[in-house]
């Protein structure tokens, strides 16, 4: 199989340097080219196809946004991982890349960073670069059929379902899906929306801005112990996990900071979890784009005690991981594009006009 053919897009020549170092000692990749902005790197990336591209945000004369723009315009499908600084801006600057196309992005080792820089850089991409290019690390990665539903778990009845929650769960790829399916949305809600993305903190914040922008919807990150409520976004804070609890009758968010689950904090599972146990039949889950299987025993959990699952489908996912491990299950009910996953959640959860259409 051929290597993965990679362009290292970096004004500063240390970090140019040390990903290409990073990039050699995978058998897996081939490091073509190395440019200092983006109109260098586009000059390249018009000679001959390249797989993925490394890109700095922050750079002269052409900055990363401006690349993916062009890349855009011109059609070009190279995967993108971008670099990011850990602060606001840098949190910006990264959910506008990922909205315009990059697949996934981590933070650059700060000069306080211990140990081996090469070995923490090598540490924060492998994982994507395994997750972006699964069948060239010879893992599974086959193209699934449109099976359906395992029958071992209750069904669901469409027509009549109306969810008093909405739970949802995403990772590589998730925040440019989300911003997808709520730019379609129009509240108010008739339930609460609660989402574990796998972020660290700044970046889950502003997540919640841009989602609420563009979807008129109040949200915000979970506090702990605010009582839910019915027409509000609620998005896990980076680094903690988030459950549901409920008390005399309401329903209330928990933060807690105990041991990762599924490698991530937040995890999915926990807020699936503890969603289906105190709204059962009336609890909607949905998986997106993501690796790994967070969200499959959640999953489960949704469907043993009778509510609805639905995943992302493989073709519009940049990483199947995790729809696919609850497809794998048969723990779901729908599996469906972005826009489809858009159009039913506008018809169970959404009280008035949408798109000149009337649900009641």
């Amino acid at each position: 199989m051929d290597k993965i053919k990679a362009l290292i897009v970096d004004d500063s020549i240390v970090y140019r340097t040390q990903v290409k170092a990073v990039l050699q000692t995978l058998s897996e990749v081939d490091v073509v080219a190395v440019a200092s902005n983006g109109k260098l790197a586009l000059d390249r990336m018009s000679l001959s196809p390249i797989d993925l591209v490394i890109l700095d945000l922050e750079m002269p004369e052409m900055d990363g946004i401006q690349t993916l723009k062009e890349m855009k315009r011109l059609g070009l499908k190279s995967k993108v991982i971008v670099f990011s600084s850990v602060s606001k801006r840098g949190a910006e600057i990264t959910m506008e890349a990922l909205s315009l196309g990059a697949s996934d992005f981590v933070t650059k080792p700060d000069g306080a960073t211990s140990g081996n820089p090469q070995d923490k850089i090598k540490s924060l991409l492998l994982p994507k670069l395994q997750g972006l290019f699964p069948e060239r690390f010879s893992l599974e990665a086959r193209e699934l059929p449109l099976s359906k539903p395992s029958g071992k778990y209750p069904r669901i009845i469409w027509d009549l379902f109306k969810p008093q929650i909405v739970v949802i769960g995403s990772s590589t790829g998730g925040p440019a899906a989300l911003e997808k399916i709520f730019s379609q949305l129009v509240g108010p809600l008739n339930c609460p929306i609660v989402i574990a993305q796998h972020m660290p903190p700044l970046f889950t914040a502003t997540l919640v801005e841009r989602l609420g922008k563009i979807s008129g919807i109040p949200a915000k990150e979970a506090s702990d112990g605010e009582e839910l409520q019915k027409n509000h976004i609620y998005i896990a804070p980076g680094n903690y996990h988030l459950r549901l609890k409920s008390d005399s009758g309401k329903v209330f968010l928990q933060l807690d900071q105990g041991e990762q689950i599924n490698f991530v904090r937040p995890a999915v599972d926990p807020l699936f979890e503890t969603a289906a146990a105190i709204f059962k039949d009336k609890c909607l889950g949905i998986v997106l784009t993501g690796m790994g299987a967070d969200g499959k025993v959640g999953a489960e959990f949704i469907k043993n005690l009778g509510g609805a699952m639905m995943i992302q489908d493989q073709k519009s996912c940049v990483v199947f991981g995790m729809p696919g491990a609850v497809h794998a299950s048969g723990a779901y009910d729908r599996m469906e594009t972005l826009d489809g996953l858009a159009s039913i959640l506008m018809e169970k959860v959404c009280m008035g006009n949408v798109r000149g259409r009337h649900y009641v």
